[in-house]
C-alpha cells in the first residue's frame, strides 16, 4: 500500500512493500551464495571423482583426500560468503555470517548422517571452518564487522 506523506512542504510517497522486497533480497543473497558453493565443491567433487583422484562413489577415502577436499572447501566455502555479501541490500557482513551459520547447521547434519564414513576430524572441522570462512568472505567484498 502506498502512502503519501507532507513532510515540511515537501510531498514523499513512501511504500510499505520495501521491507518486504529488502528481506526477499536478503535471503536471496544468502541463497545465492549458497548456491554457488554447492555447485562449485559439487563440480570438484565430480570432477575429483571421475579423474580418479577420488575413489568411486562408495569406496572410502584416504585420510590424505579428506585434507585435500578441506583445503579447496575453505577458499569455496570463502568465495561463497563473498557472493552473499556482494548480493546483500546491505549490512554485507550479516548476510556472510547468515550464511556461515547456515555452514554450521548444514556441516553438523552431514556430521551426523555421514559420521562412519570418513574421520571425525573431517567432519568436525567442516563445522569449524564455517564462520571463519563466512568472515573472510565478506572481509574480501569489504564488509567491516
Amino acid at each position: 500500500m502506498n502512502t503519501i506523506e507532507a513532510h515540511q512542504g515537501t510531498l514523499i510517497a513512501t511504500t510499505e512493500a520495501a521491507p518486504t522486497r529488502s528481506a526477499l533480497r536478503s535471503v536471496g543473497a544468502v541463497l545465492g551464495g549458497l548456491l554457488s558453493t554447492f555447485l562449485i565443491t559439487t563440480a570438484v567433487d565430480l570432477a575429483l571423482h571421475a579423474s580418479g583422484v577420488f575413489p568411486p562413489h562408495g569406496e572410502r577415502m584416504a585420510d590424505s583426500l579428506f585434507v585435500l577436499a578441506l583445503a579447496y572447501r575453505i577458499p569455496f566455502n570463502a568465495a561463497g560468503c563473498y557472493v552473499a555479501a556482494r548480493l546483500a541490500p546491505a549490512r554485507p557482513m550479516r548476510h556472510a555470517l547468515a550464511l556461515g551459520f547456515v555452514g554450521v547447521a548444514l556441516a553438523t547434519l552431514g556430521a551426523i548422517m555421514m559420521w562412519e564414513l570418513g574421520p571425525a576430524w573431517y567432519s568436525l572441522a567442516n563445522i569449524a571452518i564455517a564462520l571463519p570462512c563466512a568472515w573472510a568472505g565478506a572481509r574480501l567484498r569489504g564488509a567491516r564487522s
